[in-house]
Formats: structure tokens, sequence, C-alpha cells
């Protein structure tokens, strides 16, 4: 007879295996992915100018986010490829980070548990937040948006590994040192992000002045001071440069249209109608089930299931309010430019800077209800355990059929986007100088000739990447001569 912990183990293990399926297949999917919308602009600055061109293209004329240019120069590198790979890279990416983070802050807070949960809590987290979103194409597939709202929080995330393995005089200088280097990062990367982390900083350090000073809380402040002088530092560089500038009055988004009283309201209309898509979306629920397990199956390094942590209320009151503020401040950033759809399905990729918060929230507070289930009612921890369990393989179901649709829409697209490929190489190789060009959209991604024929853009990017001087509308019959 198998002693607990290895049946503990064996089913953990098992369990993890429907959400890293999900992950393995939506990477395998990403094969299908082809270049749109912003995409078509970034593949031909990065083969004539390079990373740095891009760069200096970003900061002195786009939107000044210098860190944000060296990420979309990394793949763009690789041209269509880079398209194709990106998911599994940035898949992988975030749930090494997120299983990293959980088996450090297990180890930072002495507790131990089952071989197999920080991966099983890592895998939901993962999943919930790369595609619970109502448009997984912007959210894990299309680079562009996942360099700006998708991956900053999980870089974020990456920062907080130094933290917590800090031991040592050494170990602490370097975890200074690498929050400070990541706030500078995030602030010029994704400002929405930039928002969340700094007031997540705010929130730490605040609390960390209720309780009497010690080597550990003034660590904690120094980190936390260090990491909001980085972002304010990124922030600086960001705002001054002369692209940020360029953006704001393009779109009219400076500070006065975004502390005007009617974008305020509007925005907390718009981020009150976020949050109630958001917590209506059902397969959340796998975060907290898989925080209850993480709850149940802790233990203290003498076997015991540990209390829950004191102040727990005003923790879990502080991460509430640090959701909602940052989240609506991030939305009233968005509305100038995005106005009434910045809650719309197609621009739930902004969602994504806060959502990695609401997911960790959700597994603290189901970790919060596992500690108290496991001490109050043992003999109902088995039961327990079981609909927990239901409850995250369910909580992948959801996913998985929206995976499957957009892997049909993937590839129809994909075999139509090659066809067109070949006959635009084709005709720029034989000398001509304007082609048509058919528009392949897909959730909601922006093409030429959109709004009727009335939108070029991004046509004078396509032009760039094929060598011509313009693309006209396929569907639009040529005038006769």
């Amino acid at each position: 007879m198998r002693p607990p912990h290895t049946r503990d183990r064996l089913r953990l293990t098992v369990l993890s295996l429907p959400p890293l399926a999900l992950l393995a297949a939506a990477a395998w999917f990403g094969r299908s992915v082809r270049p749109g919308a912003d995409d078509w602009c970034f593949l031909p600055a990065v083969r004539d100018g390079g990373i740095a061109g891009l760069i200096g293209q970003f900061y002195f004329e786009d939107n000044g986010r210098v860190a944000n240019a060296l990420l979309v120069g990394a793949y763009a590198t690789f041209q269509v490829p880079g398209h194709q790979w990106f998911g599994l890279v940035t898949g992988a990416l975030t749930l090494a980070v997120f299983r990293a983070v959980t088996v450090l802050a297990l180890r930072r807070a002495g507790l131990t548990v089952p071989r197999g949960l920080p991966l099983l809590v890592a895998a939901m987290a993962t999943v919930l937040f790369l595609f619970a979103t109502p448009n997984t194409y912007k959210t894990f597939y299309w680079p562009a948006a996942s360099v700006s709202h998708t991956m900053p929080p999980v870089l974020a995330c990456a920062a907080l590994l130094p933290f917590l393995a800090a031991r040592s005089r050494r170990g602490r200088g370097v975890a200074l040192a690498v929050v400070a280097f990541a706030g500078l990062a995030i602030g010029t990367l994704s400002e929405e992000t930039a928002v969340v982390v700094a007031v997540l900083l705010a929130t730490a350090l605040l609390l960390s002045l209720r309780g009497a000073a010690g080597p550990a809380r003034t660590f904690l402040r120094r980190w936390c001071a260090a990491g909001m002088a980085g972002v304010g530092a990124g922030a600086v560089v960001l705002v001054t440069s002369p692209g940020s500038q360029h953006r704001r009055e393009r779109f009219g988004a400076g500070t006065a249209s975004m502390v005007a009283p009617e974008s305020l309201a509007a925005s907390l209309r718009g981020f009150g109608e976020i949050v109630l898509t958001v917590v209506t979306t059902w397969p959340y629920v796998g975060a907290l089930a898989v925080g209850v397990l993480l709850g149940l199956l802790c233990r203290t390094p003498d076997g015991n299931t540990p209390r829950p942590p004191v102040g727990r209320p005003l923790t879990a009151c502080a991460g509430v309010a640090a959701f909602l503020v940052s989240g609506y401040v991030c939305t009233v950033i968005a509305h100038p430019v995005f106005q009434d759809r910045v809650s719309a399905p197609s621009a739930a990729r902004l969602w994504n800077d806060y959502l990695l918060l609401f997911v960790a929230l959700l597994i603290g507070a189901g970790a919060l209800l596992g500690l108290a289930a496991g001490r109050q009612a043992r003999t109902a921890t088995g039961l327990l355990r079981a609909v927990c369990a239901v409850l995250c393989v369910v909580a992948c179901v959801g996913p998985a059929v929206g995976l499957l649709d957009l892997d049909a829409e993937l590839r129809a697209r994909a075999v139509k986007w090659d066809a067109q490929d070949r006959r635009l190489r084709e005709g720029a190789g034989a000398g001509a100088e304007v082609l048509p060009y058919e528009r392949l959209v897909i959730s909601q991604m922006l093409e030429p000739f959109s709004r009727r024929g009335r939108s070029y853009w991004p046509g004078e990017c396509v032009a760039d990447y094929y060598r011509i001087d313009r693309v006209t509308d396929a569907t639009r019959k040529a005038p006769r001569p």
C-alpha cells in the first residue's frame, strides 16, 4: 500500500495533466499564427533597421516604450517564424515563473507541500490567465499585444524571485538591484503594468509599517522603495520621450483629457463593466479551487496544519483594493484612446495588466479557505479535495473549447495568408508597384481597408513589407483605363 504522500503526489500529477495539455495544445496551434495589424509595421522596420532601429522609432516617433521595442524586435527578428514560436516560448516562460514563485513563496513561509502541487498551481494560474480571457488571440497569439499587456505582469512576477530567495546580505543586494532594474524596464514596457506594480508596491510598503521594525521588514521596505524608484524612473523616461508626446497628440490622450470629469466617469462605467465580465467568467473558479487544495495540503515542517496568517483580513482587503484601484487607473489611461470600446472583448488584452492580480487573489483566498477548513473540518477534507479536483478539471473545459474553435480559424487564415503571401511576393518580384490585398481578419484584428474601405492602415506597412508602393482593396474592382 502506498504511503499518503505518494498517493497525493500521483493524484496531483494526474490533476496537472489537463491544464498542461491545454497549454501544450495552445502552443502547438501557434504554428498557424500569421502577422496582422501592428505586426505588418514591425516586420519591415526590424528587417531594414534592426532592433536598434525599432528602439529609435519607438522612442522618437511611436510611443516611447524602449523596453517594449526591445522585446518586439526580439521576436520580429525571426519574421514569421517568430510569431509562430511566440506562444510556445511565452507559455513556457509563464509556467516556469509561476511555478518558481509558488515554490519560493512556500519555502519562504516555512511550509511544505506534496511534490507536484506547485506545478498544479502554476499550470492552473497560467491557463486561466492566458485562456479564460474573452479574446485569447490578442492575449496569447498576437505578439504585439502580449508584449504590451500579457508578458509585463509575468516579468514583474519574475522580479519577485530574487526577493523570495534572498537569505544573505549579498542576496538581498541582488534582489534590490533586480527589482530596481525590473521597475525601470516595466516603466518603459507598459504604462498599465507600471501602474499595477506601483500600486502593489505602495500597498506592501504601507502594510509593512504596521508591525515592529526588524531585518525582514526593513528589507521589504527597501525592496518596495527600490521597485517604486525604478518604476518612477522608467515612467519619466517614457513620458518625456518624443514618441510618447507624439502618441498623446495623435490620440488626444493628454493628462487633461484623462482627468476630465466626463472621462473619469466613463472610465468608471467601463471598469465596472470589465469587473462584471471578469467575476462572471466561470472558469476562474479553478483558481479558487486550486487555492483551496493548496491550503488543505500545505504543512509546517513538523507535519501540522499551519494556522492562517495573522492580519489576513486586512491583507485581503488591501489586495482587493489594490486590484480595484490599479484596474480603474489602467482604464483611465486607456479610455482616451479606446473610448467606450475599453470594456469590449476586442480590447480585453488591456485587462491583462491587472487580471493576473485577480487570479492571484483568488488563489490566495482559496488558500486561506483551505487552511481554515483543514483545521476546523478535518473529517470533510477528503470530500473537499475531491470537489476542488473536479472544479480544476472543469475549469479547463471552457478554455479548451474556445481554443479548438480558434485553432480552426487560425488554420483557415494561415492557408489564405500563405497563398496571398506567395502572390504578393511573385508580383513584387515581377516589378509590380501596386498589388491587390485581401483582408484576412481574425479575432477583430485590424486589417487594411477596414471601416468599409475608408481606413488604409496598416496598408502602408504591408506595402513596405513586400517592397511595393501601395496595396489596393482586392474586393473592389479596378477602374477601367
